[in-house]
Order: C-alpha cells, then structure tokens, then sequence
C-alpha cells in the first residue's frame, strides 16, 4: 500500500494570507515525505478561495525544488481548460525540474461556476469529451512530432518541448466515477484515481467493482493502479471526543461544496458561506456520526483496520486529503498521528 497526500490551500475567510497558507501546504508536504509518502497531489481551482489552485505547476514546480524522493502529482488537471499542447509541455516541464517525479492526473470538471467562467459556460457534463481527446494527444507529443486533427483540438505538427525524463511517458491517472470513465482509463493504460466523497465504504467496493469491470474489459492491458481518496482525520486514543472536531470540518467542507456546486449565490471576493445545517436536517450523511462513520475519522487503530481493508480490495494507495476546513495545527496535528501510528502497519 503507497500512501500519498492530497492537499490545497483553503481560505475560509481573510484571517490567514495566501502566504501562510502557501507556506503551511509546503510544511505538510515536507512532513508527508519525511513520513514515506510517495506523492503530493494538488489540484486545479478557478475562483474560490474554500480550494485555492489556479495552477497545480507552479506549487509543484515550487516542491520540486525543496524535495528529494515525494512525486510531484498534478491532480488533477481539468481537461476542458487546457490546450494539449499545454498539458504536455508543462507537465513535461515538470518532470524535467523535478528530475523525473511527476505524475499527472487529468479530469473533465465538476463546478458549473468554473466552467461558466473558464469555458464559455458549456456544461459541465461535457467536460468528459475534452478529457478522452486530450489523453491519447498529450502521449503522442511527448513522443515526438505529432498533428492532431480532432473535434475539440485542431493543430499542425507539433511536439512537446521538453520531453519529459520518464519513459515511455510519466504516469497519468484519470479521475473516474461511473463505468464508461473506468473503462476509458484502462483501455488507455491510465492509472485510475477515485473519492467516495462522504458515501462509505460500500461506495469504495463499487468503485473497486467499477474498477475490475474496467480490467475484466480489457484483459490484454496491464492493470493499472488503483488510487482511493479519502477525506482523513486521525485523533489520539486518550481523545475519544476527538472524532467531533473532523466530521464538524468535514460538514462545514461538504456545506460548503454544496453552495459551490449548487452554483445559485454570487460569490463575493471569492467566497461563498457554507449552506446552512438546516439545508441537511434531513441528509443522514450529514449526520456527525455518519460522517465519521463513512469518512476516514478516527483512532490509528480505526483507521488501520479500514485501510487494510482496502488493500484487500486491490486499493494500491490511499491519499490522505486533508481539505477539510481545519486549521493548519489540526491537519499537522492529524497527519503526524498517521505517519507515527498508522504508516508503520503496513510497512
């Protein structure tokens, strides 16, 4: 079992500068490589200041210089929102700084709100034809000279410049939910990044179903990775009310990305309040207990356990996502508790 770290700047409100947050990202990095942790992943935000990342290159860029073994992973990068031409010379980019630790994941999209800003305001669910064109595009140009003739992209003969250290080409993972998206990444030899969000563990043995469809669909491919995202909280064991303090985060977080999602409220300088609790009276995933039920909250011992099962799924990395509305002490305070306690179980 590999474990990597999921991680953005979040601004709850102006009380914190982007420098902080900026330096306090940079702190859990280093933290999670001193701990084994195989890769940082940061994703791609427009707007919001709940997950703050422009561009996941120029923070990785940034770690790839203060690093030495952790991989550099860009996840994920949001399709629709890019040139393949892009997307293939700066992860390349990447990989040369970083002297051949990047990894790049690539998805179509979710907020309504990026795409009515960054794409013209087409909808959100196209973003998948974006993703399947840019995929087979951006390997081609790191192979060389390459000219693409496509329904989204249309371009002469082009290559990536640089070409990246890795061969044939870096890993690149794809963000998969439903069949057809776990059966594009496996056909294509993409390794496969998945999040239950707040459902429990049974939506983690669907997706690992979905995932081993996806394989049984393609038997002449060599299977690929399988990564789960988790939203995770690790309280000491003499602290047993300590579970509270994650889900009360964890809803705040999911209130939060309903308002975004929901795309009804002009946001002011970046932020949107949470939706209120009474929204979710009635949601019981939004009940605390639930939410520590179905989430990754809980002693090191808890978490083992539940981790363990995961590897017996097939899970081959667990990330550790620690968005979740915390203060920077509670997050470093957390994932200390699970390099410390819960690391060493499966080493």
């Amino acid at each position: 079992m590999k474990f990597s770290l999921f991680v953005h700047m979040e601004r709850w409100d102006e009380s914190v500068s982007h420098r902080q947050l900026f330096e306090n990202l940079s702190e859990l990095t280093l933290l999670a490589e001193a701990g084994g942790f195989s890769t940082v992943w940061i994703g791609e935000h427009h707007a919001m200041e709940y997950t703050i990342s422009p561009s996941p290159m120029p923070l990785l860029a940034y770690l790839a210089g203060k690093t030495t073994t952790i991989h550099l992973g860009a996840g994920t990068i949001i399709a629709p929102f890019w040139h393949p031409l892009r997307v293939a010379g700066e992860c390349a980019l990447l990989d040369v700084i970083s002297n051949g630790r990047m990894e790049v994941g690539l998805a179509r999209g979710a907020y309504q709100v990026e795409f009515d800003r960054m794409a013209g305001g087409m909808p959100a669910s196209s973003g998948g034809q974006a993703l399947r064109e840019m995929v087979p595009v951006v390997r081609a140009l790191w192979q060389g000279d390459y000219a693409h003739d496509g329904e989204i992209w249309k371009f002469p003969t082009s290559t990536s410049v640089p070409k990246p250290i890795r061969k044939p080409y870096p890993p690149m993972w794809i963000a998969a939910r439903d069949p057809d998206s776990h059966n594009f990444a496996v056909a294509n030899g993409c390794n496969v990044m998945v999040t239950p969000l707040m459902k429990g563990d049974e939506e983690v043995l669907d997706l690992k179903n979905k995932f081993q469809a996806a394989l049984d669909n393609n038997p002449d491919v060599p299977r690929p990775q399988l990564m789960v995202l988790r939203h995770t909280h690790v309280h000491a064991v003499d602290d047993p009310e300590g579970w509270k303090v994650g889900a009360q985060a964890i809803s705040k977080f999911y209130r939060t990305f309903d308002a975004w999602f929901g795309n009804k409220q002009v946001p002011v300088n970046g932020f949107l309040a949470p939706s209120p609790e009474e929204k979710f009276a009635e949601r019981p995933e939004f009940q605390l207990e639930n939410i520590r039920k179905n989430t990754m909250i809980g002693t090191p011992q808890e978490i083992i356990e539940r981790i363990k099962y995961y590897q017996e799924l097939g899970v081959d990395e667990f990330s550790f996502w620690c968005d979740n509305s915390l203060s920077h002490a509670e997050k470093k305070k957390s994932l200390e508790l699970f390099i410390q306690q819960v690391v060493p179980a499966f080493r």
